[in-house]
């Protein structure tokens, strides 16, 4: 488990315990790491913000203030599907593999009753996706865009040539059936719309992006819309 996985994981394990915390040996057996590390990643948590507090002696331990925990969740199970549905449907989509780890977890705290009817209503919904992208290259596609990071690419183009390309990514845009990475060019000086699944190789840079912004791409089709839920 990646360090960074650890300590959401680690999060959620202190939200879970509630007002009774853990002790720092229940967590590195959980986690299979050393006392120490447990400690190390309760200390970089604090210093992110989080609300970790610690209750010396016999039957300390830790967790989070009272206040940090999240109200239990409440779908329907249709509600449930049509999650399972979306990401099933677009497995290519900036995000899916995150995305359908957060299914998992609101899957994982529904009552039995609702889970067992959305398991049943998950079997009458089909879907044949195409197959995603290289996941080695969506992910670095994912952290220089999270990250505002500039992103270096092997791209061939639509007539056959392949070039490398150092790009600062500023959106991602689906149309079509095709999922796109728009960003600022450096090597055309102009902004520039890269189909995905001709993008052979990716990696991030340790530059930062230079503040190009979604204004920048011009005016969206009048049925795109970004992806943050609200209704309109």
């Amino acid at each position: 488990m990646k360090r960074a996985e650890r300590l959401h994981a680690l999060t959620e394990m202190l939200r879970r315990n509630g007002s009774r915390g853990c002790s720092a040996e229940r967590l590195a057996r959980e986690f299979g790491v050393s006392v120490r590390t447990v400690k190390r990643d309760l200390a970089a948590l604090e210093n992110s913000g989080a609300p970790v507090w610690s209750r010396p002696g016999p039957g300390g331990g830790y967790g989070l203030a009272v206040g940090a925990s999240l109200p239990p969740v409440s779908l329907s199970p249709a509600q449930a599907v049509a999650l399972m549905a979306a990401v099933s449907a677009a497995p290519d989509a900036p995000y899916s593999d995150l995305a359908a780890a957060g299914i998992q977890k609101i899957l994982d705290v529904l009552d039995p009753r609702t889970r067992a009817r959305a398991d049943e209503l998950a079997g009458r919904v089909w879907v044949n996706a195409m197959p995603p992208s290289s996941r080695t290259i969506r992910s670095a596609l994912e952290e220089a865009m999270a990250e505002q990071q500039v992103i270096r690419i092997l791209y061939t183009s639509g007539d056959g040539t392949t070039t490398a390309r150092d790009v600062e990514p500023v959106l991602f845009a689906s149309t079509n059936g095709q999922w796109y990475l728009v960003g600022w060019c450096r090597l055309r000086n102009a902004m520039r719309w890269f189909t995905v699944s001709r993008i052979e190789r990716a990696s991030v840079t340790q530059t930062a992006c230079g503040g190009h912004t979604i204004h920048e791409v011009g005016e969206p089709p009048a049925n795109a819309r970004p992806v943050h839920g609200r209704a309109e």
